[in-house]
């Protein structure tokens, strides 16, 4: 599958460009991941861009992802691709095996805290962010109040990186597309 397709059908079902920068952050950081540990870079920047692909017409614990997954199915979307979507949530059953499991669900949550955080300083840009910021705002459970901390921290340790280090590491993916996410400055 190519990223145009992916791109297509990402653009099919989601209209909340939010929820598109979303998983462009989260691809974004995928590619990142892949490259830094040496595997395929393409593969798991689809699972990133996809993951989150049928929230607006499945927007429940019910049905994300597991309804969404025949629509893939149906698209030819790589099997490995479509159970890493599964696993990043714990409520489908699907154990996260794999690198790229571990990664999609360590990288999902915490660029929402880092795009908020982003968008709270007063130049909105992820060019001058430091983790130190985020752990601040971190702290404060009434900043981005629907960022499951304890699930970040989850994927990070189950990831096997350092909090701190992963999120130095999500900001530095996605600076890489700041401008596509709107947090150049």
């Amino acid at each position: 599958m190519q990223r145009s397709e992916a791109l297509a059908i990402v653009r099919e079902f989601v209209k909340n460009e939010n929820l598109v920068k979303h998983m462009l952050a989260v691809e974004a950081t995928m590619r990142f991941y892949a490259e830094k540990l040496g595997e395929d870079v393409e593969l798991w920047g689809l699972a990133g861009l996809l993951h989150d692909f049928d929230w607006e017409i499945h927007p429940t614990q019910e049905g994300h992802p597991t309804a969404g997954a025949p629509i893939l199915r149906e698209r030819d979307v790589p099997e490995v691709i479509i159970r890493a979507i599964l696993s990043h949530a714990d409520h489908t059953g699907i154990p996260r095996d794999t690198l790229m499991e571990k990664a999609l669900f360590a990288c999902d949550e915490i660029t929402g805290l880092i795009t908020a955080t982003a968008l709270v300083r007063p130049s909105r840009s992820l060019m001058d962010l430091k983790a130190k910021s985020v752990k601040k705002k971190w702290k404060n459970k009434h900043f981005a109040a629907g960022a499951n901390r304890e699930e970040m921290e989850r994927g990070a340790a189950d990831f096997d990186v350092e909090l701190s280090t992963h999120i130095t590491n999500v900001i530095e993916a996605m600076r890489q597309i700041a401008p596509e996410l709107g947090l150049a400055g």
